[in-house]
Parts: structure tokens; sequence; C-alpha cells
């Protein structure tokens, strides 16, 4: 078995795509935060670069030559080594555009970050992958419970397929520098402390969220998974599941999957509202445990905010650009 993660060092200075997405916008504060220097990227339509708080560029990550500037410290008033990468940026979600302009999108920004980190010498990548690599919606049932990482991608979407294919990908790139220390965090759906309000509603109907299993990831759990990330330094390709510890749901999550999904192996005892997106990998091997749940800020009977509970600043918004 793998050894767990050791308590590395972090890199000093990180570029994150996708900064002024909702999970963006959180794991560059919390790097900030940690001491790491940041170099915020993104691609904001008429955005003043000095309108944004920190050192910011804007970059179009399907233009390979922007990228390249961008990793290898070219770029006027940005120049300095890059160590590492976080690569959040994307169309997030199907849907959203057609779905050849998303996979044109997505291929291609992820294969310019991925080409340009190896050009440059970055031996650290970290990227988001996806959830519904695991076959969302399920409305093919998932093949057991609680989910996890060892059983093969089952892309459902043009958007899924695509982060399929990123997840080939690093492998390729990792077989091609030996050095290379590529992690991928399939997140599950980001929520901000402000989109807990609604969570007591999702009693009403066990289907409606039955797409994730009733899974979600905090902003904040999220930008904590990358720091873990950070450190991890084994070479090669790993993705990881990355969720919240419990379910969107105040049922327990035995009597969702007896009531939704009554023909599939349910592999151990459950607790209460414990995920179904299993995060025992990331637990294992990166050190990642969560902090949050909504249950913190919203009272699950949906009598309103927990008192005390502190806001995340930001409106609602994607996992990258």
């Amino acid at each position: 078995m793998t050894e767990p993660l050791r308590d590395n060092a972090l890199p000093r200075r990180v570029v994150v795509t996708g900064a002024a997405g909702k999970l963006g916008r959180a794991v560059v504060a919390h790097l900030r935060r940690v001491g790491v220097d940041v170099l915020a990227v993104d691609r904001t339509g008429g955005r003043d670069p000095r309108d944004v708080a920190g050192e910011f560029l804007l970059v179009d990550l399907t233009d390979y030559g922007q990228v390249v500037e961008a990793l290898t410290g070219a770029a006027d008033e940005h120049a300095g080594r890059i160590d590492a990468v976080v690569h959040l940026a994307a169309v997030p979600a199907p849907g959203l555009l057609p779905n050849a302009t998303t996979f044109a999108n997505n291929s291609a920004a992820t294969y310019h970050v991925f080409a340009a980190a190896r050009a440059a010498g970055i031996k650290r990548v970290v990227w988001a992958s996806s959830e519904t690599v695991l076959g969302l919606p399920f409305d093919t049932p998932p093949p057991y419970a609680p989910v996890d990482e060892e059983y093969p991608p089952r892309p459902e979407s043009t958007y899924s397929l695509n982060k399929a294919l990123e997840e080939e990908m690093a492998r390729h790139f990792s077989r091609w520098d030996p050095e290379l220390v590529l992690v991928g965090l399939r997140f599950s759906n980001v929520m901000g402390v402000e989109d807990y309000a609604q969570f007591p509603s999702f009693d009403a109907d066990p289907r409606l969220r039955r797409w994730n299993l009733w899974g979600y990831i905090d902003a904040r759990d999220g930008a904590q998974a990358v720091e873990r990330a950070l450190r991890y330094d084994r070479p090669g390709a790993e993705v990881f599941i990355i969720a919240n510890a419990d379910t969107v749901m105040s049922r327990s999550s035995a009597s969702l999957m007896a009531e939704v999904y009554p023909g599939v192996e349910v592999r151990r005892e459950l607790g209460e509202h414990e995920t179904l997106l299993s995060i025992d990998k990331a637990r294992r091997l990166l050190g990642y445990q969560p902090r949050h749940s909504w249950r913190d800020h919203v009272d699950p009977a949906g009598r309103g905010r927990t008192p005390g509970a502190d806001p995340v600043s930001g409106a609602s918004g994607s996992v990258g650009a």
C-alpha cells in the first residue's frame, strides 16, 4: 500500500488558472494565506488586471503562446520562476455551450497547460478533473456505493468525456517525463456558504440531487484539497475524489440508497450522513480532511442560518473561467 503523504513544503510561486471562478477565488485566497506567491490567471472579457486584488494576468488558455509566456515568467511585471500550476479554468459544466465548443475550449486549455508546464520545466501540476467521470448523472446506477477511484471513467456527456481524456493525457505526460507530478482532483459540485440556504429544500424530493449521489464540496475545503495536492510529491499521474464528508441531505445516506438505488451494492455500513463519493483515498494519500459542512451554517430543518456563521465573500461562479 502506498504510504500516506509526508508534510512536504509548498511550492513558492504558483500559477492558478480559472482564478475568477468560485473555486478559483477560494484557492487563490487560501494559498496566499498560507504564504504561497500566487499569479492569478483568468480570461474575463474587458477586465483590467489592475482592478483585481493581488497579482493577476489575463490569459486565453486556448492560445498556447500566451500560456507559455505566463508559465515561463516572461510576461512584463510578472517575472519569476513558476514552481507549480493549479489548473482550474474550464467551461465549468455541460450544457452551457454547444458540445463541440466546450470540448474545443477545455481540451485545448488543458493540453496547453500540461505542455507549457513541461516546456517550462515545471514538475508539479494540479488540475480540476470532475466527479462527472464517475458516471454522472447517475441515470445508470453506479456500480456500487460509496463510489471511488477504482472503476474506469464512465463519461456521460461531452464535458465529462473531456475530463476523462484529460486524466488519460496526464498519464501519458507523466510517462514522457517521469519526474512530473500530476494530480487530478475530481471535485464535486462546488458550493459557497451563500448556497446553503437552499439545501433544506432538497429533502422534499430525494431524486432531485441523485445525479451526483447527493454530494458537494465547500469551496474552502476544495482549496484545502488543492493545498494538500501541491504538497504531494510522488511522480506520476494520480486522481482523487474531492467531496465533503457529508451529503446535501438531512436524511440518512443508507435510506437514500435504499429508496433511490435499491439494487446497488453498499459496500460498508454508512455513517448517518456519510458522503457517497468516497474520499478515503484523498484522506489516506493527501491528508485531506474536510473542515466544513452546510450544517454549520443552515439549520437542516430550514429555519435559517446558524448564529455566528461566517459568510464566504463573492457571488456564485464557476470552477473556472
